[in-house]
């Protein structure tokens, strides 16, 4: 609405209010607060078309004082000369407003200084966003036009040295006290101006902070700090505004002081407060569209700078390879986030990013280093009554059949809600023992009584295979005493005929598999095939059909070298097939079943 508009307004609803005097009726209170309203935005709008015109005689006052004397005399000055009626609560109102203009962010700048608010959106000049414990909420302030909110944006980006017109109408920065914006014009935007500021809490939120918000427990955090001491890889992992970035900063809170670490971000948001950092920011190209510096750039150099720890705020696109290299070439114990909405999908969007790099890399290559590097992924998410939760903490196992295998350790169980609406429920144990237990011990890392819930060794039940540098005494020590339950065959007669299967290549004596490749698995599964048959009334010489089944396809002809010594001869028909994933995971990699006269 135009300034003549307004006052036309003002003067209509002047006009309604005095011809409702001079009737009986009581005078509606509505229509005049309405026109309250708008004689305050008349006068908001000519003090501040007054200050643009004496915009840069303000910004050259001598102090803050000067400058605030000066912005008075205006207000006064245009509430004066128009005889307008306003309280002293008003009257300071408008000064604040201009003194936000000149020094500050216009009008947004109260909502930036409110603690209670995290994030602040402007979606053209007219609409004014905030969000406040979880929950987004209209405002009721506005921009004079599309040009104020481009002052306001050109002054958020300027200390940085970058820029924002038609032809690079979107750019990031963050503010002195760190918090992230993001802004984007005409053409991009067909609202106006549009900005969108995540804000950041002055001091950085601590390990109670995040107990007391209800993030997680107190014994979640002490797992995590376990983790992050025994020096496990790390992705933090959520949809936006789930607190990726904030459980990010405090877990990397457990990194011991002494080690060198290495942030890198698009905007530097993260506030470590061990004395050994070093944060780098990346840089975008300038007006010519030369000079940028990329995520990927500062992680390759990162690795010249001897970390010890690198942290990346978000992986984004192609950094995510040299991430999953660095987390594999000695640097273990980094961190990062990325957007997903699970687990597994964090997983998939690193496969993603992996591939935007252009590199024609095999997707068994891909997946077999993500599942070396990434040893535990932390997910977050925002509930649906606002509340931002770790909901699951899960192991990435290895991989199996070109798949990543993982298992959740921790999972957030909720009960329901309650009269306010806020959701209820706990961090529970899922019942799976992570793989990575030994190297608690190995890093010297004291766990609590009660291992966080987690269950204990139990040998009867088969073990996750893991990563190699995982393997502890723990686990070796229960391999060696858990007998393998399934292999052992079975051996049934009918028809004349006798039908075995699931003859695997355990040791009858040790319960075990036998150690060695497919061919000394085959020659013990023959000899236990052997035993089966002569139980049965039966011999290897009256084999009619044979099945086997195989870990990996391309291990036949080794299989079938074994296979001819035992049937010389004329060996019996058959066919192949792939192992069962119960026979891989317990070291399978080959199976027989036969048809033999009785």
């Amino acid at each position: 609405m135009s300034l003549l508009q307004r006052v036309e307004r003002h003067r209509k609803g002047a006009d309604t209010a005095v011809a409702t005097v001079t009737k009986t009726e009581p005078t509606p209170r509505k229509p005049v607060q309405r026109a309250r309203g708008d004689l305050i935005a008349e006068i908001r709008d000519l003090v501040q078309t007054e200050v643009e015109g004496a915009f840069d005689e303000l910004l050259d006052a001598a102090d803050a004082a000067d400058a605030l004397s000066r912005i008075t005399g205006i207000v006064d000055r245009i509430i004066t000369s128009h005889e307008f009626a306003v309280t002293r609560e008003e009257r300071n109102r408008l000064v604040e407003e201009v003194v936000n203009e000149i020094s500050g962010f216009g009008p947004i700048e109260p909502y930036l200084a409110d603690p209670t608010i995290t994030e602040v959106m402007v979606n053209g000049p007219r609409q004014v966003y905030i969000e406040r414990k979880g929950k987004i909420q209209k405002v009721d302030v506005v921009f004079l036009n599309d040009e104020h909110v481009r002052r306001i944006i050109d002054r958020i980006i300027a200390p940085m040295g970058r820029h924002i017109d038609e032809t690079s109408p979107r750019v990031d920065a963050r503010l002195p006290d760190g918090s992230r914006v993001n802004a984007i014009i005409e053409p991009l935007s067909l609202v106006g101006p549009v900005i969108t500021i995540r804000k950041f809490s002055a001091t950085p939120y601590t390990v109670d902070d995040l107990i007391s918000f209800g993030t997680a427990s107190a014994e979640t955090f002490q797992f995590l700090r376990a983790c992050v001491e025994a020096r496990l890889n790390i992705f933090v992992s959520g949809g936006t505004g789930s607190g990726k970035t904030t459980t990010l900063n405090v877990i990397s809170q457990f990194i011991p002081e002494g080690e060198r670490i290495i942030t890198i971000e698009d905007a530097a948001e993260l506030q470590l407060n061990q004395e050994h950092v070093v944060t780098l920011e990346a840089r975008p190209p300038n007006i010519e569209g030369a000079g940028e510096i990329t995520i990927r750039d500062l992680l390759r150099n990162a690795l010249h700078m001897r970390p010890e720890r690198i942290i990346v705020g978000e992986c984004r696109s192609g950094e995510a390879l040299d991430m999953i290299q660095a987390m594999t070439t000695g640097n273990d114990g980094s961190l990062s986030t990325g957007h997903a909405n699970t687990t597994r999908d964090m997983l998939r969007r690193l496969e993603t990013m992996i591939l935007m790099t252009g590199y024609e890399l095999p997707l068994r290559a891909i997946r077999e280093q993500i599942a070396s590097a990434v040893d535990l992924i932390v997910h977050t998410a925002r509930l649906k009554d606002g509340s931002r939760k770790i909901v699951n903490i899960t192991e990435v196992l290895g991989i199996e059949d070109d798949e990543i295998l993982t298992q959740d350790i921790f999972a957030f169980e909720a009960h329901g809600v309650d009269e306010k609406g806020k959701v209820i429920g706990e961090m529970k144990s899922t019942g799976h023992r992570p793989t990575f237990m030994g190297a608690f011990k190995s890093a010297g890392v004291e766990l609590p009584p009660g291992e966080f819930g987690i269950p204990p060794l139990d040998p009867t039940k088969p073990i996750p295979k893991g990563k190699g540098r995982w393997q502890s005494e723990e686990s070796t020590r229960a391999a060696a005493l858990r007998a393998v339950k399934i292999g052992l065959g079975k051996a049934v007669t009918a028809g004349g005929m006798v039908y075995v299967n699931a003859i695997g290549p355990v040791d009858p004596e040790s319960g075990q598999v036998v150690a060695g490749g497919v061919r000394e698995q085959t020659r013990q599964c023959l000899t236990n095939l052997k035993r089966k048959l002569e139980e049965a009334g039966s011999s290897l010489d009256k084999v009619v059909w044979a099945n086997w089944s195989l870990k990996d396809s391309t291990e036949f002809d080794s299989f079938n070298e074994e296979w001819v010594r035992w049937f010389p001869g004329d060996p019996p028909g058959g066919q192949g097939t792939l192992l069962s994933l119960a026979q891989r995971r317990e070291g399978f990699r080959v199976a027989l079943g036969v048809i033999a006269q009785a």
